[in-house]
């Protein structure tokens, strides 16, 4: 994934849909399946296209239609317009778009367990928890702001003691000293500094309180009728995907270098140091995709800080008990 991720931020659920690319790829099995992701092909679906490659979409009958992101790319509203199957989004837009439009969601799974978003600062002038943060220079992406703020709060640090300034997606002003810190994605954005030449550091808003999911599984309500089978053949596949990827965080990258990482411009190294650091996020002992009762019940009480409303009928998990 890139820096950009203004993508996590749910606009509308109408009329942005009927402009989202029909770019896919498709794997020979019985039924089609079409899955929407929320990016670029990157490191952060490592596991989907180590099950397509492998067939394990086909063993389990399904026909899967991938579908890749990117910064135009509004997720939830490919479900909406009929476009996609499933998708990945963030529990705080999702819900948000259940709450106040009516949505017609559910959250059947998450990819991450922990949220990579985290703040990031150079080794050599370290912020290490929000404390730190206190008479320093913040830059945060705006859709972020309140999710920072909900942080400091939880974490007992004054917001006004705390520079928030905006934040464009680029480390450069972090690397020159122009800020103290930035807050992006912790699985990606401390390899690009590292290419600078400096070192980073970071922690993620996840350890200071702000317990929520990231790149949760979505479907309709309808769609969850009309296709639990193959809702849970999606998710065994890609599950044995994902056990495949992590074993050697390593190993694949390179071999999607002429495949599913053509043309990106981003490095396999970058792509290996992405997916060997978003192993300890995904992984569970429940197994991937797993919500415990305990982590949606803190992804409620994060919601929360937020101002976000969130039930626990939101959250299906009947499905990933069934893989």
């Amino acid at each position: 994934m890139t820096p950009a991720l203004n993508r996590r931020h749910f606009l509308a659920l109408t009329g942005a849909a009927a402009t989202l690319p029909l770019v896919g790829r498709r794997a020979l099995a019985a039924t089609p399946f079409t899955f929407q992701a929320s990016w670029i092909n990157d490191a952060e679906f490592t596991g989907y296209f180590t099950a397509l490659d492998k067939g394990y979409f086909a063993a389990e009958g399904l026909d899967l239609n991938y579908l890749p992101g990117g910064p135009d790319v509004i997720p939830e509203s490919a479900l909406i317009a009929g476009k996609a199957d499933l998708t990945l989004t963030t529990p705080d837009t999702t819900i948000q778009a259940i709450v106040d439009q009516g949505a017609p969601f559910k959250i059947i799974g998450a990819q991450y367990q922990k949220n990579p978003l985290g703040v990031v600062s150079l080794a050599k002038n370290p912020i290490n928890k929000p404390e730190d943060l206190i008479g320093k220079t913040l830059a945060v992406p705006p859709v972020n702001v309140i999710s920072v703020e909900a942080m400091l709060k939880i974490s007992g640090v004054d917001r006004s003691k705390v520079n928030i300034v905006p934040y464009a997606y680029d480390p450069t002003p972090l690397i020159k000293g122009e800020i103290d810190a930035s807050v992006d994605f912790t699985t990606n954005v401390p390899y690009t500094i590292e290419q600078s030449g400096e070192k980073a550091t970071s922690f993620l808003l996840y350890d200071f309180g702000f317990t929520i999911f990231n790149d949760t599984v979505v479907v309709t309500e309808e769609t969850l009728k009309t296709k639990r089978k193959e809702i849970v053949a999606f998710l065994r596949a890609s599950r044995k995907g994902w056990v495949e990827a992590l074993k050697d965080p390593a190993a694949y990258p390179p071999t999607f270098k002429d495949s599913w990482f053509k043309g990106t411009g981003r490095s396999i190294d970058n792509e290996v140091y992405f997916n060997t650091a978003q192993k300890p996020l995904i992984d569970s002992p429940a197994g991937i995709f797993a919500m415990t009762e305990e982590a949606i019940a803190a992804n409620i009480k994060a919601l929360a800080a937020v101002g976000i409303t969130a039930k626990r009928e939101y959250f299906d998990t009947t499905l990933a008990q069934e893989i």
